[in-house]
């Protein structure tokens, strides 16, 4: 972060902390919080919104199979997972403020073309290039929202725009209902026309964004100099930045230390895999599952809906819930077994009026345990390279179960029972139970023995530049 003067490294009073807790707070959930909502309910829009079109008759128009769209759709994540851990590695340095905003634009661009291929060449080459400029956003806003919330108040945060992407479910079904009455206008057909709208929008909300998102705390002009000093006082008593940190020196060493560290990969390979595959399975291919239950047109459109409400205001409960209490992983195993409800209900039947009922258990249960997980890694890395890294890390991981679920439901496993995919969902809720359990113990045992370490030297006694190995750095469970 940007240096400050020496009022920042003043010692505020009592007094004046409680006077400036809730202004500061409020200021920065009014300014800041609004804008990665926005971007990331957007990027939602415009990489899932194919299986809106898809049920337009976009598949039908453009002459192409059900493996031809799941390569559509795998060639999306290719540079997606490819630009995430050089963008957050990048986007301090480079400034959020400017690089962010940049991303939306491009993409937007990028996302109204599709409403113009007349091809399944045409519609590859869009999703490369959709997956290009949108890669890096995600990781980009969870470690941007760091900058500015300490580590106790980041759940709720995240998941407000994380949660904007079951609304995305919720709104991208009732607003291709009504883009699809706009078929043969220009004559274009309405699955055109949802790619079209949705990209215009975004392009513009991107210019836009060049304008309002602030950098960092230090320079944003919203909040006086007090106020910025606050903020930092209390990142840095928190544990969210440290002097290493303002630094801001790069170090291919913190990138490894990040991969290495237990908590990171126990989170990257099962509990950010796993969420990857339910999360983007049932974006892409909810309205699809619900038009197999015999819904068709705008009504299936529109009874995909339902299920994501459900989930945005589960998730909000449960953060407010996590940051009271400080129980990030015991959010993500109370709605993994959400998820293995859901699914096993999909399973066990053929009533299809029970099968549209264990979507709002699968559906929740994925959207609200990704957030608590999300903010775990971030809470428990440090410093700012390697949370950067560990951030990046997971949602490689992330999207490459999106990949896993885009094969398992569009090639894998026929409709409308998708029996494989199912049973792998099933294990995979499984395993989002066990090894977040696995995380706990250990990061437990840790503190133990950090708390031990406490008591047998002073601080100043310690090496530098350990980060969150540091006895005085308290994992968050």
């Amino acid at each position: 972060m940007d240096a400050l003067d020496k009022s920042d490294r003043d010692v505020l009073s009592e007094q004046d902390s409680a006077a400036l807790e809730d202004v500061v707070w409020r200021k920065l959930d009014r300014w800041v919080l609004p804008m990665c909502t926005a971007l990331y309910l957007i990027s939602f829009f415009d990489r899932s919104n194919i299986g809106n079109a898809r049920v337009a008759g976009m598949q039908t128009a453009l002459n192409i199979s059900n493996y031809q769209y799941t390569v559509a759709l795998t060639l999306t994540y290719v540079p997606y997972i490819a630009m995430e851990l050089p963008s957050n590695l990048i986007l301090k340095r480079v400034r959020p403020n400017l690089m962010l905003p940049a991303m939306v634009t491009l993409w937007g661009i990028v996302a109204t073309t599709q409403g113009l291929v007349t091809s399944y060449t045409g519609l590859l080459l869009c999703r490369f290039f959709l997956g290009l400029a949108e890669g890096g956003l995600f990781p980009g806003l969870v470690l941007y929202l760091s900058f500015f919330y300490p580590r106790e108040r980041l759940q709720i945060r995240i998941t407000a725009f994380f949660a904007s992407a079951s609304l995305t479910g919720a709104f991208s079904g009732l607003l291709a209902a009504a883009i699809m009455d706009m078929d043969g206008i220009g004559g274009k057909p309405g699955w055109a026309w949802i790619f079209i709208l949705e990209g215009l929008l975004t392009f513009v909300f991107g210019i836009f964004s060049f304008f309002v998102l602030p950098r960092s705390p230090e320079t944003a002009r919203f909040l006086s100099p007090e106020e910025r000093c606050y903020v930092v006082s209390k990142l840095k008593s928190s544990g969210s930045i440290s002097d290493d940190d303002r630094k801001d020196a790069f170090s291919w060493i913190e990138v490894l230390r990040a991969i290495r560290s237990p908590q990171v990969l126990m989170l990257c390979v099962v509990v950010f895999f796993e969420p990857g595959t339910l999360l983007f399975g049932l974006a892409f291919f909810e309205p699809t599952i619900v038009a197999g239950l015999g819904y068709t047109g705008n009504k299936a459109q529109l009874m995909s809906v339902p299920p994501f409400v459900l989930a945005f205001f589960a998730s909000m409960i449960s953060a407010i819930v996590s940051d009271r209490y400080g129980c990030r992983g015991l959010m993500v195993i109370f709605f993994a077994i959400w998820c293995i409800i859901g699914f096993s209900m999909f399973y066990a039947t053929t009533s299809e009026h029970v099968q549209y009922a264990s979507l709002f258990f699968s559906v929740t249960g994925a959207y609200a345990s990704a957030p608590a997980a999300i903010t775990w890694i971030a809470n428990n890395s440090a410093p700012h390279i390697r949370r950067a890294s560990s951030v990046a890390f997971a949602f490689v991981a992330s999207n490459s179960g999106g990949i896993l679920a885009t094969w398992l439901l569009g090639s894998l496993s026929p409709a409308p029972k998708y029996t494989s995919a199912t049973i792998t969902f099933i294990v995979m809720s499984i395993g989002l139970v066990v090894v977040p359990s696995l995380n706990l113990f250990y990061l437990s045992r840790e503190n133990r023995a950090k708390a031990e370490t406490r008591l047998s030297m002073a601080k100043h006694d310690e090496p530098e530049h350990l980060g969150d190995r540091s006895a005085w750095f308290v994992y968050a469970l």
